[in-house]
């Protein structure tokens, strides 16, 4: 009798093992998983009426820098940058990639400040081309130049979240 209780017991200790053992595996998967969100993805709030109608003030968007996962930039895509206004402070912008590195821009979406005697615009090596949707209201790169690729904070992949906790 007391070998078979024994026996329960150290089967129940070993069920209280494997729970707990299958518990921290998955509480591990989920550290694991928020840990590489933080770090891979953000939340953008969408400001001004420049991506319209694609995107409206106030929308969020899900961006990330995990390219990997999600493909390289491409023409087309949407992406949010870091810019710099003529005075050099720092402003997010949220536009859609027009050209890449080496790609001729067309003549009416060249920067205001090209000079047509020079020929076509060429986006620099390195750099990415933004137009804003809504062209008449958008500030983009006819105003402020290309991005370098460094100042691109990541491709926007979710259009509309809706991350609101309460009703």
């Amino acid at each position: 009798m007391e070998a078979a209780a024994g026996v329960q017991a150290m089967q129940g200790s070993r069920r209280k093992r494997v729970l707990f053992t299958g518990f921290g595996v998955f509480l591990l998967f989920v550290l694991a998983f928020a840990i590489f969100f933080y770090f891979n993805f953000r939340t953008i709030e969408v400001a001004g009426p420049s991506m319209e109608p694609t995107l409206q003030p106030g929308q969020k968007v899900l961006v990330t820098r995990a390219y990997w996962l999600v493909g390289e930039i491409r023409n087309g895509d949407i992406v949010v940058a870091e810019t710099r206004d003529p005075e050099g402070a720092e402003s997010y912008v949220i536009k859609r990639v027009h050209a890449k590195g080496g790609e001729v821009v067309d003549f009416l979406n060249a920067p205001d400040n090209w000079n047509f005697l020079n020929g076509e615009y060429r986006v620099p090596d390195g750099e990415f081309y933004l137009l804003g949707d809504n062209k008449p209201a958008s500030e983009d790169s006819r105003v402020f130049g290309a991005v370098d690729a460094g100042r691109i904070l990541g491709k926007v992949l979710v259009l509309g979240l809706t991350l609101s906790l309460t009703n």
